[in-house]
């Protein structure tokens, strides 16, 4: 809940008070803020996919209807569907969420996107830009709302997907075929909600993004125990 006042609360912040003068650093600092807050929303719509943001299903399953529209319109449904799958199969020709023709970060990203979005997705994008220029510039939309979404999917992508799924695979990625950062809760959780502790989340996926810190010095203390 608190990370949806603060996206949106910035955001209305920036569209009403930011002027987009590049040649300043303002808009800058704003911009890498409101991707960090897109970030924490998919987040907590991910979270909803594994039913921790609220005890209650129904409140649970609303959030994360709320958090996957704000963040560009997805369906929670599909998203939850599909990433079940992802956890079920990680990092193999069923995960939707990977890519076993190409390594290549690009191409990946590039059919990582092509296999959520969706042309009533693009439709629903098109119809609330253009409402919004009733009272917004192109520039300010494109600088506050769109390129911060665009920035947040390659944050998600290659923290969530591409860093800990990526070929070659070893031994030490068992059973989930992933790897994760090494200890540093200060930098997991600015780069992305602590989801860089990828083997962690997979290997207890009701535990919400926020406690995964604590499962990484459970993992970290257990593998010390079995190298000693």
């Amino acid at each position: 809940m608190v990370i949806i006042f603060l996206w949106l609360g910035h955001i209305v912040f920036t569209l009403l008070f930011v002027e987009p003068d590049f040649l300043t650093f303002q808009p800058y600092l704003h911009i890498l803020l409101q991707t960090f807050l897109y970030t924490g929303l998919f987040i907590t719509g991910h979270d909803a996919m594994h039913g921790t943001v609220a005890r209650n299903r129904k409140l649970n399953n609303f959030l994360g209807n709320v958090t996957t529209t704000l963040f560009a319109f997805l369906s929670f449904r599909i998203l939850a569907k599909k990433h079940y799958q992802h956890h079920l199969f990680p990092a193999s020709v069923k995960d939707p969420d990977y890519s076993p023709r190409s390594n290549n970060i690009f191409i990946w990203w590039f059919t990582f996107m092509k296999n959520y979005i969706t042309w009533w997705q693009i439709l629903s994008m098109a119809v609330a830009f253009n409402i919004l220029l009733i009272w917004f510039s192109e520039i300010q939309l494109l600088a506050f709302w769109i390129i911060p979404a665009i920035l947040s999917t390659w944050q998600l992508f290659y923290f969530g997907t591409y860093m800990p799924h990526h070929r070659p695979h070893s031994s030490d990625m068992s059973p989930h075929n992933s790897r994760t950062l090494p200890k540093n809760h200060f930098l997991a959780m600015i780069s992305c909600y602590f989801f860089g502790y990828h083997w962690e989340h997979h290997e207890s996926p009701t535990t919400p993004w926020w406690k995964l810190y604590q499962k990484k010095k459970e993992h970290d203390k257990f593998s010390q125990n079995n190298f000693n």
